[in-house]
């Protein structure tokens, strides 16, 4: 029979912490390499190509912004000069017949 340990009681039914729980940290890298990794781990690698991905978008979106920007001033330019003939004309004084 397994002992039991200090953290397990009988006189409470309720869902209990382990407060005995330690975990081994020796392994524990985190998001340091260690001083030999060339920083081949599938982690880093993942992170290397997602950083590369951003901003290849990024400047594809930079790009868009300004075709879209000149596509917008081509076919504003038609609009704001026949409201300036308008304005121009109607400062003249003529008869609208």
């Amino acid at each position: 029979m397994k002992p039991k340990g200090s953290c397990e009681t009988k006189s409470r039914r309720a869902l209990q912490t382990d407060y005995c729980f330690r975990s081994d940290m020796g392994e524990w890298r985190g998001y340091w390499s260690a001083p030999g990794d060339e920083g081949g781990s599938a982690c880093r690698r993942f992170y290397d190509f997602t950083r590369e991905f951003m901003l290849e978008s990024a400047r594809e979106r930079a790009k868009e912004m300004y075709v879209f920007a000149l596509v917008m001033l081509t076919a504003a330019w038609p609009v704001g000069y026949m409201i300036y003939s308008v304005i121009k004309l109607l400062l003249k004084g003529r008869p609208l017949d």
